[in-house]
């Protein structure tokens, strides 16, 4: 039995695929629905000294849960020598923060500019933000799913 992308699998808005077999019998289709997919998922690579600068601008905007964890690495910044006990040592990696924030489709540009303004130096090395879509989010305890969830 062979399966393909059916063609209104392709137009419409699902995040999951959707299959039909492809003697055209069947169509077996595994969609999310819009309200699970109606979210962002905002991840943030920081300064460490600007992480209660973002917390309380996200917390301003109405945004209260984030996941934050340390990090360590570089990207035009590159590293830095040190001296230590008088030997010189280069630094590759340096110490970040990486924030998680799970948020619905409109507060996801206000999460985005109340970093930007927060995390802002203006020197190099202020970081970067990723956005992906979201299809679900499932809270263990009570089984809610979706928007409910976050």
């Amino acid at each position: 039995m062979f399966f393909a992308l059916s063609s209104d699998c392709l137009k419409s808005k699902a995040m999951q695929p959707c299959l039909r077999q492809t003697d055209g019998t069947r169509t077996l289709r595994h969609e999310t629905e819009d309200r699970h997919s109606s979210m962002k998922k905002i991840e943030a690579i920081i300064k460490p000294f600007k992480l209660d600068e973002v917390k309380e601008a996200l917390h301003e905007i109405g945004l209260m849960g984030i996941t934050v964890t340390e990090a360590k690495g570089f990207g035009r910044q590159k590293g830095h020598t040190e001296l230590y006990r008088g030997a010189e040592y280069i630094i590759d990696f340096l110490p970040k923060v990486k924030l998680e924030i799970v948020c619905p489709d409109d507060m996801t540009e206000r999460a985005i500019e109340a970093i930007m303004a927060a995390a802002r130096t203006g020197r190099i090395g202020d970081g970067k933000i990723f956005v992906t879509p979201v299809t679900d989010v499932i809270r263990i305890r009570t089984g809610e799913r979706g928007a409910d969830a976050v």
